[in-house]
């Protein structure tokens, strides 16, 4: 059974700050693809992503955030992805994700 996973946002000068929190796999994907859809088509900001909780991802959840980073630049916006924990950094280095990403 996966962690529940929580997905928080707060407006900032010129950004969305979002906090992902627990796990994105095939059980919560489309949870964390509802939450973040519905943030983008909200706002007209750059998303800041912050990873600090986010503790496992597994190949849905990763075209997740394919799928906002492409609907994101559709409106000229640009995507930070920060505190990504190790073992998920690794899955973007090894899928090449990491050169389409802005990784702080």
């Amino acid at each position: 059974m996966s962690s529940e996973l929580t997905v928080r946002e707060e407006q900032a000068r010129g950004f969305v700050n979002i906090y992902i929190s627990g796990e994105v796999d095939i059980y919560t994907s489309q949870s964390l693809k509802d939450k973040l859809y519905a943030i983008v088509d909200s706002n007209d900001s750059d998303l800041k992503i912050d990873c600090r909780d986010l503790h496992y991802i597994d190949s849905t959840g990763l075209g997740i955030f394919v799928g906002i980073l492409k609907k994101v630049r559709q409106n000229n916006k640009k995507i930070f992805l920060s505190n990504i924990k190790d073992n998920i950094k690794k899955l973007f280095l090894i899928t090449g994700l990491d050169k389409l990403f802005i990784i702080e």
